[in-house]
Formats: structure tokens, C-alpha cells, sequence
């Protein structure tokens, strides 16, 4: 399966979509992502992963790769929207106590992208 995605960024903060599955095949397609959203310096990062049906090991290791790099940086990587599966897969690992998840993408960061 494909792995989409996009980000949107606005004054600091950017969101990451991610559409499909992430697993040994598409998770350097994130990663590339990740590097490249990185080089432009957000802030916050908020990862959408309401579209994501499967996470393996390899993913959650781009995850925590980002989340180390965003921290070194004095930033923040935040998981929103998490599908069961993908929830599940974040409490049996313990990685719900690492990341900060929401269920939904954080209110202040969709105003601020639309103003009005």
C-alpha cells in the first residue's frame, strides 16, 4: 500500500498527515518527509495519523527518531488522531507515556491555520 504525505505549515507550527500504512517499505518515505519538514524549522510538529491503518516496529521508530531529533532542537512532536490499531500498537509499547497523543488535532493549531 502507498503511504501518503503532506504537511501544512503556519507561523512555527506544522501539521503531518500521514495517509496509509507504515511499515519496513514506506517508512523511509516518512522519514524523507521528516527530514525535510525538520530543515524548515517548525517548532511543534503534530504527526495526523487519522489515516494511518498500520504502524509496525519500523515505523514507530521513524516516529521516535523525529521526536529525538525535534527535542534536541528544543522543539515539540506531538501524535494526534491515532486509529485503534495504531493506539493500541502505542500503549502496548509504552510510546503513549513518551509521545504526547491527542484524539483529535489540537484546536489552536486548526484556527491558527484558518484565520476567521
Amino acid at each position: 500500500m502507498e503511504l501518503k504525505v503532506s504537511t501544512r505549515s503556519h507561523a512555527g507550527h506544522a501539521i503531518l498527515t500521514v495517509v496509509g500504512e507504515i511499515d519496513l517499505y514506506t517508512a523511509p518515505r516518512l522519514q524523507t518527509e521528516f527530514t525535510r519538514l525538520l530543515e524548515t524549522g517548525p517548532d511543534r510538529v503534530v504527526i495526523d495519523m487519522s489515516g494511518v491503518e498500520f504502524c509496525d516496529s519500523t515505523g514507530m521508530n521513524v516516529l521516535l527518531s523525529a521526536l529525538k531529533r525535534m527535542r534536541e532542537r528544543g522543539g515539540i512532536l506531538e501524535v494526534a488522531s491515532p486509529r485503534p490499531a495504531v493506539r493500541k500498537i502505542l500503549q502496548v509499547t509504552g510510546l503513549d507515556s513518551v509521545f504526547t497523543v491527542h484524539d483529535t488535532i489540537p484546536a489552536e493549531l486548526l484556527t491558527a491555520e484558518h484565520p476567521g
